[in-house]
């Protein structure tokens, strides 16, 4: 079995990325990573290092034109900035839309031309991170396990059965994420998720917040906020 991981260099995608590593073997494990207008690169720059870290085969598109139009906060073409609350205070204020910094159907996408990718490659699996915090409360809505369900269907179908969807996390929270990643020894301090593109993770953006809250949980602090 070979295994295509959509790798964006944040927590989720690194632990999955390990777990198929885990599973295959590094030589069977392709990292798919995605520009797709960021702000900053900080998050392909962790990817790039994570991928040699593990030494598996990289490929990345760019599909920055499909959002040109978007004024998703996390996007450079965009003058909104990013929240500074948990994603629950943001809904708050959402009417029961998504949190602004969600990328218009972008796990759709990004799953779509992942096929075709893993197709080319060889691959059986698509593995990608997408956990229930994401998609509480309609924060992320192409993180939930209806979405998962859906586009997993869809992938087998539209494959002619070759392709599987491999989404470990989608019915746990983060700090179930960060406790499996501990036990394989994932690379945490390689690792981006900041939606901000300082020098230093920001601390207080929503991503942030959730992933000091899951190494919390386990009892160990984000080793890129010690000192903080």
């Amino acid at each position: 079995m070979k295994a295509l991981v959509l790798f964006s260099g944040g927590v989720d995608s690194t632990t999955c990325l390990a777990m198929a590593v885990e599973q295959y073997g590094a030589e069977n494990v392709t990292a798919l990573s995605v520009r797709y207008g960021q702000k900053h690169e900080k998050e392909l720059e962790a990817a790039r290092k994570i991928r040699e870290h593990y030494g598996v085969r990289q490929r990345t598109l760019d599909l920055t034109p499909v959002f040109a139009e978007s004024d998703c906060s996390l996007l450079a073409s965009s003058g909104r900035d990013i929240p500074r609350e948990t994603y629950a205070e943001q809904l708050s204020g959402t009417d029961g839309k998504p949190v602004s910094t969600y990328v218009p159907f972008r796990n759709g996408l990004f799953l779509a031309a992942a096929a075709s990718v893993a197709l080319s490659e060889g691959c059986g699996e698509i593995w990608y991170g997408a956990h229930s915090d994401d998609a509480a409360g309609n924060a992320y809505p192409d993180c939930s396990d209806a979405f998962n369900e859906a586009m997993g269907s869809a992938v087998r179908l539209g494959s002619g059965d070759q392709l599987t969807l491999i989404a470990p996390f989608v019915k746990k929270n983060k700090a179930a994420v960060v406790a499996e990643g501990l036990r394989l020894g994932v690379p945490y301090e390689l690792t981006w998720s900041c939606y901000e593109g300082g020098e230093k993770p920001c601390g207080v953006c929503g991503t942030c917040r959730d992933r000091i809250a899951a190494f919390r949980a386990n009892g160990v602090e984000d080793p890129l906020m010690k000192g903080e």
